[in-house]
């Protein structure tokens, strides 16, 4: 078990990771109305099945809403999208952390599993046409990337802390961390889903337990 000064630690380093810009800044988030958020989170299941084909007259038409609302959040289906999509990631990262590395109770590598297995909610239900929308529309790659880069940075310090503790050999943790943290965006690229037998995320965490289960020292 992990003590409390390495907790503190581990924490303290991980609040020094540098966290993706958010779309939305936290002085325009806390400004949305209830029914703003409602919106948000309801576009979120709304474009699950791909989004390219859908005008903001068709986003306002299935939201149950006025374009005017729909402008009132972003100029662009495009911004609406990522400002959608941004948030959603955002909630994901904090659950993750509370599921996994913010546990005291746990050694870094079981608080890492269950990091990545919250995060990998993320792409859950992901499909192939929304992951084609999402890798063509501007920004959307970067969006994407900045989030990814986030869980590898946060991956790679749990595995630096377990180094420290013994409970893992000395292994590169920058590339592991880009292995275990990068399967869920692998597998949920739109020509990677279609090829596997379960969701991206049933995939990934499979996948996360295996690589770390190899990774414990005979004594961990």
């Amino acid at each position: 078990m992990a003590t409390t000064t390495d907790r503190a630690g581990l924490e303290q380093r991980i609040r020094a990771v540098p966290r993706p810009e958010p779309v939305l800044s936290r002085e325009r988030a806390a400004q949305l109305t209830p029914r703003q958020r409602e919106l948000l989170d309801e576009l979120t299941m709304l474009i699950r099945d791909g989004f390219s084909h859908l005008t903001m007259a068709d986003l306002a038409r299935h939201l149950n809403c006025s374009l005017r609302t729909l402008y009132g959040l972003a100029p662009s289906r495009e911004e609406l999208v990522l400002m959608a999509i941004d948030r959603n990631l955002w909630s994901i990262g904090r659950r993750a952390r509370a599921a996994g590395i913010d546990d005291g109770e746990a050694d870094p590598l079981t608080s890492l599993c269950s990091y990545l297995a919250a995060a990998n909610v993320a792409v859950s239900e992901a499909t192939p046409a929304f992951a084609r929308d999402l890798a063509t529309m501007p920004g959307g790659a970067a969006l994407q990337h900045a989030h990814n880069e986030y869980l590898v940075a946060v991956t790679r310090e749990v595995l630096d802390d377990a180094i420290d503790r013994g409970d893992i050999a000395p292994v590169d943790t920058s590339a592991v961390a880009r292995v275990v943290a990068g399967l869920g965006a692998v597998f949920a690229q739109s020509e990677v889903i279609e090829t596997i037998e379960g969701s991206p995320r049933q995939a990934a965490n499979q996948l996360v337990d295996i690589i770390v289960r190899g990774l414990r020292t005979p004594t961990s």
